[in-house]
């Protein structure tokens, strides 16, 4: 059985709450008016004076294991509540002169085309991650020029990151076949027969046409 140093209000109103009693009852039961349980609700950080400690402690040691239990887990402090974390990817749009680079995924029966991206674990740089996924897809050095901004993807509901970026060193190559299917410079302007136009994130397509 758990010693309580010092009663306050908050936690004889937890003993109240683990006898599972109705203010009256309690009142009753520790032989104390039912508008002082009331005053202990209301002002939960008051310590309670000597009898009423003593009180406590005997109403504490005769009401049972059960009881005893019951008010030793209502004493924990409650366990931190873990935000849950978006999932969040970084997309770069790397420029080669008038190309900008695209790799086809594999995925649900079907090849789509997209820009090279990377899963962004917790902590870390989404400018970074963008630059090492497109390396490691495709072979592709890059910098990257500017943020186009952010949105949650309307098909994969996670939230995309954008960067456009520019071509370093490197030619085009497969380096996830499990992923991808092809990776290659298409020329800007025919970008939509690649990507519907209403699938492309706005900000890009206004980058795209003023680096023309």
């Amino acid at each position: 059985m758990d010693v309580v140093e010092t009663w306050t209000a908050r936690t004889a109103c937890l003993l109240q709450q683990a006898m599972r009693l109705t203010n009256e009852a309690f009142a009753e039961h520790l032989g104390i008016s039912e508008r002082t349980i009331s005053r202990w609700h209301a002002q939960p950080g008051m310590t309670h004076r000597t009898e009423v400690q003593q009180i406590l402690d005997t109403a504490y040691e005769q009401a049972g294991e059960t009881v005893q239990r019951r008010f030793a887990l209502l004493l924990r402090p409650p366990a931190p509540r873990l935000e849950a974390q978006a999932l969040r990817v970084a997309i770069a749009v790397v420029l080669r002169g008038s190309d900008v680079l695209l790799v086809c995924r594999r995925g649900d029966g079907e090849l789509r085309w997209q820009f090279p991206a990377g899963m962004v674990k917790p902590g870390a740089d989404p400018a970074s991650v963008a630059v090492q996924e497109t390396h490691g897809e495709t072979g592709v050095h890059c910098t990257i020029r500017e943020p186009l901004g952010e949105r949650v993807h309307p098909t994969t509901g996670v939230v995309a990151t954008y960067y456009l970026a520019d071509h370093l060193a490197g030619d085009p190559a497969n380096l996830d076949p499990l992923e991808n299917v092809d990776v290659a410079f298409v020329p800007r302007a025919a970008l939509t027969r690649f990507i519907p136009a209403d699938q492309i994130f706005s900000p890009i397509l206004e980058a795209l046409e003023a680096t023309v």
